[in-house]
This record gives C-alpha cells, sequence and structure tokens, in this order.
C-alpha cells in the first residue's frame, strides 16, 4: 500500500495491442487506452508497455506520436509479436479472442525501472493481463517496489487468462480497486461462496459484501461499474457514491473501452481535485 499522492505523473502499466473487428483494426488495450485519454487531457503519464517489430507495433508507436506521449516506457520485442485480440461481436456483446504469446507478456524489467527515474508518479494504473506472463508479472512486482502514488488496479477478468491468486495478489497490492458487476460477482464467489444460482443479493448485503472486500485487501476504494447506469464508489469508513440516476444515452455505437474511459477520467480528476 502508498500514501495518497495526488501530484506527479500517471504510471500505466500493461497491454498495448491492437483490437481486430471484423471489418477494422483498432489500437487499444486497457492500459493504453487509460494512458491515451490522460494524453489527450494533457495530463502527464507514463505507459510501460511492449510492442513487436512489426506493422502492428508501428501502428501503436504512432499512436505515442499522435497524442504526444512519453516513449520511455515503449519497449520494442524482437522475436515476439505485437498484442492481438479478436473481437467477434454477437447479440449479446462481444467476445474476445486473446492471442497467446505477445510482446506484452515480456515487458523487460530493468528497461521498465529505467523509464521511470525521469518520473515522479502520482498514481500508478495496472490491470491483471498483462501479468498472465511470468516476466510481466515480475517486472510489474518491482515497479510496485520502486514507484510511488496511488495505485489504482483494474480489474479484468477474461476466461483463461489469469487466476485468482493472480487477482488477489493484486487487490492486495492496490488502494482503488475497479471492477464491473460480472467481475464482483466473480469476487463475491470466490471469498463469500457466492455461487452464480444463488438469489441477487439486497442491495444493504451488497454494500457490507464489498465493505468486506475493502477490509479484507486493506484497499481505499472499490468502484462497480455498470455499463449504463453509472457506476457505484464504496469508500473506507463507510462513504458511497451513487451515480446510478445518470440517463442512459439515447444511441450507443459501440461500449468498447468505455470502462477504460472511466478509469481515465477518474485518475484525472483525483490529480486534479475535481
Amino acid at each position: 500500500m502508498s500514501a495518497p499522492n495526488s501530484t506527479g505523473a500517471t504510471i500505466v502499466f500493461g497491454e498495448a495491442l491492437v483490437d481486430d473487428f471484423a471489418t477494422e483494426q483498432v489500437v487499444g488495450g486497457a492500459p493504453f487506452n487509460v494512458a491515451r485519454h490522460l494524453a489527450a487531457f494533457m495530463a502527464p503519464q507514463l505507459m510501460i508497455t511492449r510492442v513487436g517489430n512489426d506493422r502492428k507495433g508501428e501502428t501503436i508507436e504512432a499512436e505515442f506520436e499522435r497524442f504526444a506521449m512519453a516513449r520511455a516506457g515503449l519497449q520494442r520485442d524482437t522475436i515476439e509479436e505485437t498484442g492481438r485480440v479478436i473481437v467477434e461481436r454477437g447479440p449479446n456483446g462481444h467476445r474476445f479472442v486473446i492471442v497467446p504469446n505477445q510482446a506484452y507478456d515480456y515487458i523487460a524489467r530493468e528497461e521498465a525501472l529505467a523509464a521511470t527515474k525521469t518520473f515522479e508518479a502520482g498514481a500508478f494504473y495496472f490491470g491483471t493481463l498483462a501479468q498472465r506472463g511470468e516476466r510481466s508479472r515480475s517486472t510489474l512486482k518491482a515497479l510496485l517496489s520502486n514507484t510511488g502514488g496511488t495505485r489504482f488496479l483494474d480489474v479484468n477478468m477474461r476466461d483463461g487468462q489469469v487466476d485468482e491468486r493472480i487477482i488477489s495478489d493484486s487487490l492486495h497490492a492496490a488502494d482503488i480497486a475497479k471492477v464491473n458487476e460480472d467481475e464482483l460477482q466473480a469476487l463475491f464467489g470466490w471469498y463469500f461462496q457466492l455461487g452464480p444460482n444463488d438469489p441477487p443479493m439486497a442491495a444493504a448485503e451488497t454494500r457490507s459484501a464489498c465493505a468486506a472486500l475493502l477490509q479484507m485487501f486493506g484497499l481505499q476504494a472499490l468502484i462497480v461499474t455498470l455499463g449504463h447506469r453509472g457506476s457505484v464508489y464504496f469508500g473506507a469508513g463507510g462513504i458511497t457514491i451513487d451515480t446510478r440516476d445518470t440517463p442512459s444515452p439515447a444511441f450507443v455505437i459501440d461500449t468498447v473501452g468505455a470502462g477504460d474511459a472511466f478509469s481515465a477520467i477518474f485518475l484525472l480528476g483525483r490529480a486534479r481535485g475535481w
């Protein structure tokens, strides 16, 4: 854990990849999306990631240049390819096919540590997908041990990518964690033995369970995103901020990356005292 710090840059660790839709390829990856949003608001940030020596890597590098993002944390891999996720749209939402053994699974420790030397961290954002690779996971641990700032964890559960131990270790390392409804239910299942066929918990029971998660992992806050219904912020000491009265948008084109935009604006608002 770390003491709250609202000054300095946001260090962002994790995957930069290409989302491969049927008709187009879009640069993405939750951590990269967050860093790019921060850069668009001219907020200081350092994206630590690794891409391959290929066309996809060049496309990502061009995005760094387009948004004037600091490039000290951009590593190049001569063996592994740039990350790729196949996104399949369906009537029930999106299905993601995450290609294994990609460059972001091999983020190098010494290069990453060297990149942070000229940055004073006000916040440190990390997720879970890039931790599926042992090398990147080890690099993240070293960065968490050697940098300051508020630790913001974006729990990103994808089937077959990370296990409960990695999620648990990440929650213990975090100050603030963000989950969606499905991820929250997975946490309830792991730690409170709530099964998928059990009746939904009442609002008071959900608040109590979230408070228990805060205490279990020593978190300052747990944020639950609810899609078009808004979000709920559960803070230590029983503080709850509910944004579910926000009107739903009249028309939605695509929701891929919406949670990343939420994370970026939350971090930006914290840094600027909104």
